[in-house]
This record gives structure tokens, C-alpha cells and sequence, in this order.
């Protein structure tokens, strides 16, 4: 039964990467105090300082449940603000604070330097990130 081999299995090279990834992630995230969940929420908001949960939970893949400890952890830092919509208080908006709009200067470095410590070319990343972006949009719909 060689599909119940480890090396056949597409999930593990996956996990294993990803694992090994945001662990040369996070000496360079520890100088800004975030973790590697709070990075991607950064990255977001340095794109669109402000949308609902819903929204940054889509662009994430996450759902509320996984988005709102990291949002209140972030929030206590003064990196961002979360307030309910005046006109819909069941949608709560998420805004970036200057706190947060300043680590982005901090955070510039950190694409080249996990280019560096992953040795791979630009097109080697290029290639990679548009496998995996289309995998990603063929098992996860837009917009769930």
C-alpha cells in the first residue's frame, strides 16, 4: 500500500515546510513583538489599514474564533483598534494604529532576509507561490 507511505503523502512535505518556514520567521518577528499569525494580520492592514474581521478573516483563510485572540493581543500593543460599525454593531472593524503603521518601515527587511535563508532565487519563490496559490484556490473557494 505505497499511498499509505509518508513519502507519497502531499500533506507532509507541506506541513514539514511550513513548520520549518515560520521558524526562520520568528527571530526576525520577535524584534517587532509578533508572532507569525500577527505578522500575516500586519501584512494585511500595512495593505488596507482598515476592514471588518470578515474580511481580514477571508483574506487569511481564518475564521473569527482563530482572528480574535490575535486581534486582541494586537490591539493591546496599540497596533490596531477594533471598533463595532456605528450602522451594524454585529460588524467590527479593524483599523491600524500608528503603533502598527510604524513597524512596517521595521518589517521591510524580512522578505529578503527569508529569501536569503531559504537560498532560493526569485524565481524559484515566484514559481513556489504561484504552485501553492493555485492549489489554494482550487480547494478553497472565494469568498469561504
Amino acid at each position: 500500500m505505497s499511498q499509505l507511505k509518508l513519502e507519497e503523502q502531499l500533506c507532509f512535505p507541506l506541513y514539514a515546510l511550513s513548520r520549518k518556514v515560520i521558524t526562520y520567521y520568528t527571530p526576525l518577528l520577535e524584534k517587532l513583538d509578533l508572532t507569525y499569525p500577527q505578522y500575516l494580520v500586519m501584512l494585511v492592514l500595512w495593505q488596507e489599514p482598515s476592514l471588518s474581521v470578515k474580511e481580514l478573516g477571508e483574506r487569511l483563510y481564518l475564521d473569527s474564533g482563530t482572528l480574535s485572540p490575535l486581534l486582541k493581543r494586537l490591539e493591546a500593543k496599540k497596533f490596531i483598534s477594533r471598533k463595532r460599525n456605528e450602522s451594524d454593531e454585529r460588524i467590527v472593524i479593524i483599523s491600524l494604529l500608528p503603533g502598527g503603521e510604524a513597524l512596517k518601515s521595521e518589517a521591510a527587511s524580512i522578505p529578503l532576509a527569508m529569501q536569503c535563508s531559504l537560498d532560493l532565487s526569485n524565481e524559484d519563490i515566484s514559481s513556489l507561490r504561484s504552485h501553492l496559490y493555485q492549489i489554494i484556490h482550487k480547494i478553497i473557494p472565494p469568498n469561504k
